[in-house]
């Protein structure tokens, strides 16, 4: 972007004076500053965004290993029974007795035939799955303001990405349920504001023209993610499922270090920290050669309101989501939307299993649906309006996630189809859902923001093996349910407020000061003259 380029909040008439609020009558804001100095796209920080988004790989290899380690595997019959008596019985081997049928692999390549959880009430069978979610939970209520307070986006990403490798390392030494699910529950917790801090940081570290893509660079990271699980499951085959957790963890313990060395802050959270001095720093390390000598003079006027009301107490930024009724009239929908997703997208992989296809194969395809999901969002997330992006999507979902539950041999051969185009729906939301909340709320606050809205998706996550564990042995479908949900958690999106194409604030008050031009019926960004020219 040129230095020719107008300052924002810099106008001439005498309405535009009577609206400003008084820090921007005089002073560039700093958003349009940060905007001039990197809103240009290049090298340096396309490679901190990638760097930042390969902890999405990390993230989905622990979200979606249990599809693997918790499987039930598949059995045969001994010849101790007829052959008629033992396969039509009843298709829980329950029913059967212990001699009459054997795993047809090696009992240590799931935990459900090595801890002879077989017959295990759904509640067991789902519990380490339901604890890793329930970790993240956790993990995202007491640690997610912390990127917003003391630590930052960088350091919470290391921290986060650290403990969530290491605590795998340590469930390669599980011995029973118990251990087992403990330490999902610390993975859960380690990893539950790792998509966050590195949504968050990629898009703060870009002008507002490509955060919507350098977003997706990190949903493309968790495709990736994603697609290694069946590839490493599959060559793991016949092997112990402890494998599975060795091979995952180690990377991610030696990608901890690398963003501990190269990633660098946000600068708009230095500078609302009023840490001037490191941001310019960060500015000069990423801007564009053209811009990076005039960083200095660029900042020497801008005004900006330092949040130090709120040192002292992490969690204030809850506090203030909470208090003010803007925040929280956003926060409450995108929660619900949220769940909904969150049920259907962590729900419908672990579900796999209970379809009449093959593990390794329905995976894949779940995890290559992603990928045309991504492509969508980055291709398509500048032209759409959010709102009807989410309504679509998750209508779409709900729908044929219901179809998935019709019984008969037509439906059955339809089935993965059905699956695979509702769970692409599902992605794509949860996708434009990330991307729409970090647009909603301001930077002293967002990181908090978008950390709630996953605790929400992640509390889907929490039910959804619980409730694939009692279609499994009950007979309930999980489906009718995922679909049910998802649907009607879409029509909150009509509480929202549109935000394609506007610009992003950095404080409560900028953001209060917005809404109320809003509801006054004044255009937005007329009377704060935040347009670039």
């Amino acid at each position: 972007m040129a230095d020719s380029t107008p300052l924002l909040f810099q106008h001439n008439s005498a309405e535009s004076e009577r609206t400003l609020p008084p820090l921007e009558k005089h002073h560039p804001s700093l958003d349009s500053t940060i905007e001039r100095c990197i809103g240009d796209f290049g090298w340096a920080q396309f490679l901190q965004a990638l760097l930042v988004s390969c902890s999405w790989i990390f993230d989905a290899q622990q979200t979606f290993i249990s599809v693997f380690t918790d499987a039930h595997p598949t059995w045969h019959c001994t010849g101790q029974l007829s052959e008629y008596s033992c396969n039509n019985s009843v298709y829980d081997i329950c029913y059967l007795p212990k001699n009459s049928w054997a795993w047809d692999w090696p009992a240590y390549t799931s935990i459900i035939s090595e801890w002879n959880l077989e017959c295990a009430a759904s509640i067991i069978t789902g519990l380490p799955a339901s604890s890793f979610f329930m970790g993240c939970i956790v993990g995202g209520l007491v640690l997610a303001t912390l990127a917003d307070s003391s630590l930052g986006r960088k350091n919470m990403l290391f921290l986060s990405c650290l403990a969530m490798s290491l605590s795998s390392l340590l469930t390669v030494f599980s011995s029973n349920i118990w251990i087992y699910s403990a330490l999902r529950l610390v993975s859960g917790f380690g990893r539950a504001t790792i998509g966050t801090c590195a949504l968050v940081l990629t898009t703060e570290l870009v002008g507002k023209r490509w955060r919507g893509q350098v977003g997706v660079i990190g949903f493309f990271c968790f495709t990736l993610g994603f697609l290694s699980l069946p590839a490493i499951a599959y060559l793991n085959r016949g092997s112990s499922w402890r494998y599975l957790y060795l091979w995952t963890s180690i990377p991610a313990i030696l990608y901890s270090m690398l963003v501990y060395f190269f990633v660098r802050e946000s600068p708009r959270w230095l500078f609302v920290r009023g840490r001037k001095e490191e941001a310019v720093a960060t500015l000069k390390s990423i801007a564009p050669p053209s811009h990076s000598s005039c960083l200095t003079l660029s900042f020497s006027g801008v005004s900006y309101e330092q949040e130090t009301w709120n040192n002292g107490n992490v969690y204030s930024t809850f506090k203030m989501l909470l208090e003010s009724r803007w925040a929280f009239q956003r926060l409450l929908p995108v929660m619900v939307i949220g769940f909904g997703i969150g049920l259907v997208y962590y729900g419908m992989p672990l579900g796999l299993g209970n379809l009449s296809f093959n593990l390794y194969l329905s995976v894949t395809f779940n995890a290559l649906s992603e990928v045309p999901s991504s492509l969508f969002t980055v291709l398509l997330i500048g032209k759409l309006n959010r709102k009807f992006s989410l309504l679509a999507f998750t209508a779409i979902s709900g729908i044929l996630s219901v179809m998935c539950s019709l019984k008969g041999e037509v439906w059955t051969r339809l089935q993965i189809g059905l699956e695979l185009v509702s769970f692409f729906s599902a992605c794509t939301a949860f996708n434009t859902l990330l991307i729409f909340t970090i647009e909603l709320f301001p930077t002293c606050v967002r990181n908090s923001a978008t950390s709630i809205v996953r605790q929400a998706l992640v509390l889907g996550g929490v039910f959804s093996p619980m409730l694939v564990a009692a279609e499994r042995r009950d007979g309930i479908s999980s489906y009718v349910v995922f679909g049910l949900v998802i649907g009607c958690c879409g029509l909150f999106a009509v509480c929202l407020p549109e935000t394609r194409g506007r610009a992003i604030c950095d404080t409560m008050d900028e953001e209060e000061y917005k809404e109320k031009v809003a509801c006054n019926g004044v255009r937005e960004g007329e009377g704060e003259g935040d347009v670039l020219v």
